[in-house]
Order: C-alpha cells, then structure tokens, then sequence
C-alpha cells in the first residue's frame, strides 16, 4: 500500500552502506540543493502570514512556536536567537517543545503524542488573542502540535503551520498553512534533513523579516543586538563608525557609555535634525 505522506517514502537511494564517503555527500547535498526553491515557492503565503505577525505584534501581541522532535528544537532555537539578534525580550517570541526543555537535548518519550499538553504549555503564558501560534511538524500529523493550534483557534488566536506534507491534518486545523514538501529524505523518513533545513529557512524568514518591519534593523545592520562578548561589541563600533563618519576611539567611548548602537544612532540623528533646523 502506498504511504501518502512524503516525508515517510523511500528514499531515491539504495544500498546507502556501500556508497563511498564521497558519493554519499554528493547525493545528500544533491538533495538539500532542492529545498530553497521549494520555500521559494512559499513567499506568497508567506508573506500574507508574516504581515498578520506584524500586525498583531504590533498590537503588543507575541509569537508562538510549538513543536516536537526536531521541529520542536528548530523553533526554540529561532525564537532564542531574536533577543540577542534584534534587543527584543525573550517573551516577544517564544519556542515551545514537547517534553519541555529537556527535550533540547534528549528525547522525551511520548511527549509528541500528548493532544493536550501543548495548550497547558501556552495557558503558562497567558496567551491571548492579540498572539499568534505557529505549529511546526514535518509530518503535519504530530499530537501535540495538533491539539495546540486547535485549542488556540477554538480561542479565537491566529494559527499557523510549517509542514512538510501536502494536506496534513495540521494544515486542515490553522488558517495560514505553510506547506514545504521536499520529497522523501536521503536515510528514509529522517526529517532532521530536507524537511527541517526547509523548516529552517522558513523560520529565518519568519522572524528576520518581522524583527525587520518592525523597525529592529537599520539600513542592513543590527543596531539593537544586545552587546554580549567583544565580538559583537566590535561590530557594534564598526556600525557607528560606518554610520556617523567618525574615529574608532569617539565610537568605543560612546558604546561604551549608552550600551547600544541605535541609541547612539538616535542621538545623533535627532543632533543633527536640530543643528539643521536653526
């Protein structure tokens, strides 16, 4: 009988054990070439999600990401990544995984399976409908992502979904569906490949062009990243030398005494605004 999910389908490749180290890279990059247009072919629902995001977070709403498994680690780790990234709070967009935070690291037995838990794990949140859940699961079929963006719809929040399946039942659950499929996987069934570098993507876009509309970039560069080692501190010198025109030195001393790159943009931009205007 023919199995009617993708991302559960035989690989194109057989006898993976005897291919050499050299073809056995050849043909999983030759796999992992085909997956950017396939997300390509997704910015147009993309982009209607992503402006509904910015929308209600603009109404002091949050996102939501809810996973289990891979897709579960892939949304912690985008949600983790924007603070730091963008000077956001970590409470503006928020991973959530089954089995809870251990689950990073080890898997959780059963976790996925629980239709219930995923909405306890968002009621800790108070989560309302100014918010916006995206469920993300490369089968589409995971429990307790299903049962969370139903609970969230049934409370009237905006649901959305990052699958890897056409047609999955979270996809018939949630308003704006991603749909991603990539065809069968190099080791059969094993979505940590295609499927979660396609959710990857997806979620790279999600987040950078939000954090972007809503004003946390300026011209290309990330003037509100929080300071946190000397690396990001030299960049953040480099942007206001870059940006004001003026001496390494004079920029080191003004990020070391305001603590962010936009501040000091700021500064000098209202500066400048009123020396033009007498």
């Amino acid at each position: 009988m023919e199995n009617k999910s993708t991302t559960e389908q035989a690989s194109h490749y057989n006898d993976l054990e005897k291919m050499s180290t050299q073809d056995l890279l050849k043909n999983i990059n030759k796999e992992d070439r085909t997956v950017a247009n396939i997300v390509g072919e997704s910015i147009p629902k993309l982009e209607i999600l992503i402006d509904v995001i910015v929308s209600k977070m603009k109404n002091n709403g949050r996102l939501f990401y809810i996973g289990a498994g891979t897709s579960g680690r892939l949304g912690v780790l985008d949600a983790s990544e924007c603070p730091p990234t963008f000077g956001v709070t970590d409470d503006w967009i928020i991973g959530l995984i089954a089995g809870g935070d251990s689950a990073l690291r080890k898997a959780v037995e059963n976790a996925e399976d629980n239709l219930y838990q995923a909405w306890l794990d968002l009621m800790e949140y108070d989560i309302n409908k100014n918010d916006v859940v995206i469920g993300i699961a490369a089968s589409g079929g995971t429990p307790y992502v299903i049962g969370g963006v139903r609970k969230a719809r049934e409370n009237n929040i905006t649901t959305a979904c990052i699958v890897c399946n056409n047609k999955s039942p979270l996809s018939l659950e949630v308003e704006y569906p991603i749909e991603l499929v990539v065809g069968p996987e190099f080791v059969t069934g094993s979505t940590r490949m295609k499927a979660g570098t396609a959710q990857k993507l997806a979620l790279n876009m999600i987040s950078t062009t939000v954090m972007i509309k809503l004003g946390k970039v300026k011209g290309n560069k990330m003037v509100n990243m929080q300071l946190s080692n000397k690396k990001l501190v030299n960049r953040g010198v480099k942007m206001i030398v870059d940006e004001l025109k003026i001496e390494e030195e004079l920029a080191n001393k003004l990020l070391s005494e305001h603590k962010s790159v936009k501040k000091i943009l700021d500064i000098y931009k209202a500066k400048s605004t009123n020396e033009n205007s007498n």
